[in-house]
């Protein structure tokens, strides 16, 4: 996605087409992990191996707090990056219908792959005033480095003589 959007805002894709095609991928992907736990979810957390890694309770909290908060939960959850990807199983093994699983789940992704693609297809189109941000970033970031490890290495001095 994000070569697709760089390549778009270098004039070399269609930004669209980028959009579109991560987009659909990501909830077709998405889905197939909702009805895959929907369908042997609840079956394998039964399971001896299932109740090691979920035990009853946390899987019945689990349950309860995505019928509690199940669209907007869905929506907030799949804009943060650790948590996009353990929303479609659980909302599959919790049970919640397809339209209330899937449609929070696939707007959330537009906004988050749309705001994406927008973000590279810009750092694209101005490469040049980004690399020389950067080249500046790396200046102060090395010259930030060798301060600490001078701190690091008059400390550790110190800490031997003693």
């Amino acid at each position: 996605m994000a070569l697709g959007a760089f390549l778009a805002g270098r004039g070399r894709l269609n930004l669209w087409t980028v959009f579109g095609l991560t987009w659909v991928a990501n909830v077709a992907s998405a889905s197939v992990i909702y009805w895959l736990a929907r369908r042997y979810g609840r079956d394998f957390f039964k399971g001896p191996t299932g109740r090691r890694l979920l035990t009853p309770p946390v899987l019945a909290h689990i349950e309860a707090q995505y019928q509690r908060h199940g669209t907007y939960g869905i929506f907030v959850s799949r804009l943060l990056p650790v948590w996009r990807a353990v929303v479609p199983p659980f909302a599959g093994i919790a049970g919640l219908s397809a339209p209330r699983a899937l449609i929070p789940l696939a707007l959330a992704s537009a906004l988050w792959y749309g705001l994406l693609t927008v973000l590279v297809a810009t750092l694209g189109t101005n490469l040049d005033a980004v690399v020389a941000v950067l080249a500046h970033v790396n200046w102060a970031l090395g010259v930030a480095a060798l301060g600490a490890l001078i701190f690091l290495a008059v400390w550790i001095v110190r800490r031997l003589k003693r």
